[in-house]
């Protein structure tokens, strides 16, 4: 059995057993690999988002909460590529780190086969990306923490005359044209709402304080030739 393979009946072997715990010993003799890799890929689940919780000791083991994860999808390859292609498209966005974890979820989900060819059609798909694109930085994940807990958020933003300022942040929404990012929030520095461009945005630290509920329109900030529209799940 492959990793990606073990990976997923790990993942349904806990799902069937749960609340029981499963120790490393079990799980390594039952895939017929050692305790370390047992470990190791528990890890990688967990890191992915997986809620798996481990407790030490003699009676420890691994357990997973059902309440929290997804049981067996029938996803066709093509729909899980097509999904893989829109969450793809958040990349740069606050979003993109938990658009990987729930791609990671979708696939782990699917049954082995349906996964394997998923992987294999997506292998058929490319994104041209300029050769000299920065790397993904933590930036965007602290916002998009910041936005999800409602809590203030001190940010270093360069502007477009290239002056760098500190300022602290309350999140109000975040709003996407077609070539970027922004954060919409109330800006403590000018006292008044502020968009700031994400790609601007070259530091961010999570305070403790809640950010107060702050009322936006906006039709007194959009140009004139476009609409705001809410995402929606249909």
């Amino acid at each position: 059995m492959n990793r990606t393979n073990r990976l997923y009946a790990l993942v349904e072997e806990l799902r069937a057993c749960a609340p029981r715990r499963l120790s490393a010993r079990e799980l390594a003799a039952r895939y017929e690999v050692s305790v370390r890799t047992i470990e190791r890929d528990i890890g990688a689940l967990q890191q992915a988002g997986v809620p798996i919780h481990a407790d030490v000791g003699r009676t420890g083991g691994y357990t997973l909460d059902k309440s929290r994860t997804l049981p067996p999808l029938n996803f066709t390859p093509a729909e899980a590529v097509a999904v893989a292609i829109a969450l793809g498209r958040a990349a740069g966005s606050p979003f993109a780190r938990s658009a990987r974890t729930a791609l990671h979820k979708i696939v782990t989900a699917m049954s082995a086969a349906d996964g394997a060819a998923a992987r294999e059609l997506a292998g058929r798909i490319h994104f041209l990306t300029p050769a000299d694109a920065e790397a993904p930085r933590t930036v965007p994940a602290v916002l998009e923490q910041a936005m999800c807990e409602r809590r203030v958020v001190r940010i270093g933003y360069v502007d477009a005359a290239d002056a760098v300022t500190e300022r602290d942040v309350e999140p109000i929404a975040f709003t996407a044209a077609s070539r970027a990012w922004y954060l919409i929030g109330w800006c403590r520095l000018r006292g008044g709402i502020r968009v700031f461009r994400i790609d601007r945005v070259r530091s961010a630290a999570l305070l403790e304080e809640a950010a107060p509920d702050r009322a936006l329109e906006y039709s007194s900030m959009s140009p004139p030739n476009l609409v705001a529209r809410a995402l929606e799940f249909i």
